[in-house]
């Protein structure tokens, strides 16, 4: 299963990070964002409310159950082994941390899960890669742009890295050219804004414009 997710995320190149999102409206946001063309969604953890991880796990539950077949369902600011202990009892495919926890990518392989932990140094990406990682995500990339995406993929083009932080339709296919098999993004395609105002058909297009910038 594992390889057949791989090759898909290798196919598709966007996750879509749904964060601070009432679970409520989870629903509506993913099936807004697979008519625009999204297969891959993550929904974060809040690190300052451990209060709320349970209700996220079982969000992560709901919506790989109702999207089965059409959308994977991830977790991200996954930080401890506990954590991705509770997102794979939950159904979710995919671990995504904001940092290189060794632990943390060990036990995601051992659920049976993907990995993408994120790095920043060489070092890091070094580390998460021979640790096991399948992707490592490059975060926070925006201010540092594609250019230091060029200069650490020259040497670790064994690595298969995503672009997260900072992308958005305009800079998508740069990060891609110089070295990023994918990309992560939250505010610029699942815009906190529109989730509250529930106007989720800017979701739907915001999606389609991203599919087309990988095009």
């Amino acid at each position: 299963m594992s390889k057949t997710i791989i090759d898909e995320i290798l196919d598709a190149k966007i996750i879509a990070i749904v964060r601070g999102a009432e679970a409520s409206k989870c629903m509506d946001i993913v099936e807004a964002l697979y008519k625009g063309g999204i297969r891959f969604v993550e929904i974060t953890y809040n690190q300052s409310k451990p209060e709320s991880w349970e209700e996220t796990a079982a969000t992560i539950g709901k919506l790989h159950e109702a999207f089965k077949g059409r959308v994977h369902i991830g977790a991200g600011t996954v930080t401890s082994v506990k954590l991705a202990e509770m997102t794979a009892a939950a159904g979710g495919e995919y671990v995504i941390s904001p940092d290189t926890n060794i632990a943390v990518i060990k036990r995601t392989k051992e659920l049976g899960m993907i990995s993408m932990p994120g790095a920043l140094t060489p070092t890091e990406m070094l580390a998460a890669h021979n640790a096991g990682a399948d992707f490592v995500k490059i975060f926070p990339i925006g201010n540092l742009g594609p250019a230091y995406v060029k200069a650490v993929t020259a040497p670790l083009n064994h690595i298969r890295f995503m672009a997260v932080g900072g992308v958005n339709e305009k800079n998508l296919s740069e990060f891609l050219a110089a070295g990023c098999v994918g990309a992560g993004i939250g505010g610029n395609l699942a815009k906190k804004a529109w989730i509250d105002a529930g106007e989720f058909e800017k979701l739907t297009e915001a999606a389609r414009e991203m599919i087309a910038a990988i095009k």
